[in-house]
This record gives C-alpha cells, structure tokens and sequence, in this order.
C-alpha cells in the first residue's frame, strides 16, 4: 500500500507501482471504439502510460495536453491516457483540446486494471479512482520509469518519463 495526498490529506492507494525492471502486467481497458484494449494492441511500440483520476480536472488535463504535445510526431511511441472517464467523455475531452497524439483508456468495465498496477485509491472521497502516476515500458513491457505522484493536485516529472524514452 502507498500513501499519497489530496490536498495535504493522506489517502492511499491499494498496492505499489510495478518496480522498474519488472514486466508491466498486461491490461484490459476500454477504448474510444468500446473495444477491449491491451498491451498487446501496441506491441513494437514503447509506451507512455499516464495514468489520471478524471480527465474532467485541470491537473490531469494539463498533463494529458504536455505529453500530446512533447511526443507528437514519434512513431515509435504510444501514449496511453488511462482514467476512470467514460469513453465519450474522454473523446470529447480529446476533440476538444486538440490531443489527436494520444490514446484514451477507460477503467469503465473493471477497476482490475487500477488494482493490479497499485493506484486504485482504497479511502477518502477518492476511493473508486486512481492515483496519478505516470509509467514508461518499452517494447516487450519492461518498466523503464515508474513515478507515483506524491501529491493529486501535483503535475508529473514530465522530463523523467521523457528522459526514460530515449
């Protein structure tokens, strides 16, 4: 179990992040289409796994928007934008702010997901959700980077995860 804050308030989450250098567990989300995602949908590719409590807040939407913007153009990596949002919200969110570099994932059929990567927050009026962390694996799922943001309301360390890509 990890311990992070809302607000300076301490809440924590079910389990820890998978540890650098262990293979990621494999996924099954939903994505735009409502289709069943997993890894193996981006396999040759590395990933950027940026994991969000709600698109629908400022702090989730600023770093969905940076990591369009600062891995635009490469195609050897896919950024994955995991959240508790519905699909149709989270494709509006994408029209809207003009993020067409990343990919939306849904948690709407099963938190399994958020608890075997270890940010299911399990108290405070989070509980249900996820922690924000952010998650760099390379093309046969090894983790590269894996940051838990200590605070909700805090951004990621946007340079270490790009740095972990290469």
């Amino acid at each position: 179990m990890a311990q992070i804050t809302l607000e300076g308030n301490a809440i924590n989450t079910n389990g820890d992040l998978p540890a650098v250098g262990s293979a990621a567990p494999d996924l099954s989300l939903t994505g735009a289409d409502l289709g069943d995602v997993g890894l193996a949908d981006f396999s040759g590719k590395k990933k950027l796994l940026s994991i969000v409590p709600s698109l629908d807040t400022g702090v989730c939407a600023t770093s969905t928007k940076v990591f369009n913007e600062r891995l635009g153009g490469r195609d050897d990596v896919v950024v994955l934008i995991a959240s508790a949002d519905l699909p149709f919200a989270q494709s509006r969110f994408c029209t809207d702010a003009g993020t067409d570099n990343v990919k939306t994932l849904s948690m709407m059929r099963s938190r399994n997901f958020a608890k075997d990567y270890g940010v299911l927050i399990v108290d405070g009026p989070l509980a249900g959700i996820t922690a924000r962390a952010v998650l760099v694996l390379d093309e046969d799922n090894k983790v590269l980077h894996a940051e838990l943001v200590p605070e909700i309301a805090q951004e990621p360390d946007y340079d270490a995860a790009l740095a972990a890509l290469g």
